[in-house]
C-alpha cells in the first residue's frame, strides 16, 4: 500500500517549500487500484470511543472530516465513518461511528486506514493559493523528462524528499539515475496532463555531451 504521506503526500511546485514529512516517498510501479494508507488507529483516549491517529497524509482534515468513509487493514467487513475529529495536544483524535466507548475503541487499536485510489482527488485545498504548483507525488512518478531543446533525458521513477528541498529521482536512458534538484531554474515547467517534465539542467547533470 502507498502512503500518502509523507504518500502521496503532496508535492509544492518548484521552489515552494514543501513542508512535507519524512514518508513522503512515491513507489515506482505501484498498481493503479493499490490502497492508500492516510493513518493508522492508536490507543483510545478517554471513555467515550476517541482513538488517537498516526497521521500519514498531509490533508488530515479533509481525510478525517465527519462522513468520510475509510477501509481498514487487516481487510474489516465493513467500512469505518469518521463521526468527529479534533486536535488534542498535538495529536488527531478520531470518533468513529457505532465506536462509544474504551472496549469499543481497543478493538480498533492497529489498524491501518487506507482510502481507495479514486477518493485521492486534488493536491490543492480549498483556498491554497498555489494551486497549480500542488502535485501528489503519485502525479509526478512516470512523467517523461525532456530538457528545453527537446531532448529525452529519462522518466521520473520517485519523488525524494529532503530537508533540504525536493528531489526527482530519473531512470535516464543511458540506464543510470540522476536526482534533480526540484527547483524552477531546473524544471521550469510541471506538464502533468502531457506526462511530461522540462528541465532545464546545468552542464553536466544528465552527460548528455
Amino acid at each position: 500500500m502507498d502512503h500518502e504521506s509523507g504518500g502521496p503526500l503532496v508535492t509544492r511546485g518548484p521552489g515552494v517549500p514543501a513542508g512535507l514529512n519524512e514518508h513522503g516517498r512515491a513507489a515506482f510501479g505501484r498498481p493503479a487500484d493499490e490502497p492508500v494508507v492516510v493513518g493508522r488507529i492508536g490507543r483510545p483516549h478517554g471513555v467515550r470511543g476517541d482513538v488517537t491517529i498516526g497521521v500519514r497524509t498531509d490533508v488530515p482534515d479533509r481525510r478525517f472530516a465527519p462522513g468520510t468513509q475509510l477501509r481498514g487493514a487487516p481487510p474489516m467487513t465493513t467500512s469505518l465513518v469518521v463521526a468527529g475529529s479534533r486536535w488534542h495536544a498535538g495529536r488527531l483524535l478520531v470518533r468513529f461511528e457505532g465506536i462509544g466507548d474504551r472496549t469499543a475503541a481497543e478493538t480498533l487499536r492497529g489498524l491501518v486506514l487506507t482510502i481507495a485510489p479514486g477518493q485521492v482527488g486534488a493536491a490543492a485545498d480549498d483556498g491554497d493559493e498555489d494551486v497549480d504548483d500542488l502535485w501528489w507525488d503519485r502525479d509526478l512518478v512516470g512523467l517523461r523528462v525532456v530538457t528545453v531543446d527537446g531532448v529525452d533525458v529519462g522518466t521520473v521513477v520517485d519523488v525524494v524528499h529532503t530537508p533540504a528541498g525536493e528531489l526527482l529521482a530519473v531512470d535516464c536512458v543511458g540506464g543510470h539515475e540522476v536526482l534533480v534538484p526540484f527547483v524552477r531554474e531546473i524544471v521550469p515547467m510541471v506538464e502533468v496532463p502531457d506526462g511530461r517534465i522540462v528541465v532545464d539542467p546545468p552542464p553536466g547533470l544528465f552527460d548528455l555531451e
